[in-house]
């Protein structure tokens, strides 16, 4: 994917992961606009954890990479319902045995298909990130937000 490892900066506080270059304006693209929302839904949760979410890394991809043999994948639509939204990939190793940073990855087809307006997409990334950081922190999703059960 495209990997700009930048910063973006707010209140003073960097939030790190690849986003588009500044000098891309907002309404350019949709992708360029869900960055925002993404970078939007965890700002004000990389403010109350900072400390504890120094290490983790907010990624997007466009759709979850299916690792299947069999390139001829057939989805019926009652399963479609199953593709994954986000995900938390730990702290690892990468091909060349160097460590990798944890990091939070979005998935923007999924999450578009399944909200209508701006407002809808935000309240579901909210909800996403929300649960994917409990998880990193391994807390109760309500200590992010007393909204999620």
């Amino acid at each position: 994917g495209m990997d700009y490892s930048r910063r973006a900066e707010r209140h003073g506080r960097g939030i790190r992961g690849p986003i588009l270059p500044p000098e891309v304006p907002r309404w350019t693209s949709r992708p360029a606009e869900f960055d925002q929302a993404v970078l939007d839904a965890y700002a004000p949760i990389h403010e109350q954890w900072s400390e504890e979410l120094e290490h983790l890394d907010i990624a997007l991809d466009t759709v979850p990479r299916m690792r299947s043999r069999q390139l001829t994948t057939v989805w019926p639509d009652e399963v479609v319902a199953a593709v994954p939204l986000g995900r938390l990939i730990p702290a690892g190793v990468d091909d060349d045995g160097r460590p990798t940073r944890p990091r939070i990855v979005v998935f923007r087809r999924p999450i578009e298909m399944r909200t209508q307006n701006m407002t809808e997409r935000s309240e579901l990334l909210h909800y996403i990130i929300g649960k994917l950081v409990a998880t990193y922190l391994n807390v109760e999703p309500r200590m992010i937000d007393p909204d999620l059960e």
